[in-house]
């Protein structure tokens, strides 16, 4: 198993303590950047919570509106 097999089942054994990072981290780049990028770190955001949700990409991912 290489690294980055390991990395993704233990971001799959953690998803809820993952996430919670990921949502910490776009809430500290949205105040540098005096939330001029919102948008765009959000939908970031989401898309890394979804991988660690499904690291596989089994699922569809979201229609862009």
């Amino acid at each position: 198993m290489g690294l980055f097999d390991k990395a993704k089942d233990l971001a799959g054994q953690h998803a809820d303590k993952v996430g919670d990072a990921i949502d910490r981290a776009a809430d500290m780049v949205d105040e540098k950047t005096g939330g001029k990028y919102a948008d765009q770190i959000d939908k970031g955001a989401e898309a890394a919570k979804g991988f660690v949700d499904d690291p596989e990409g089994d699922t569809a991912p979201p229609r862009r509106p």
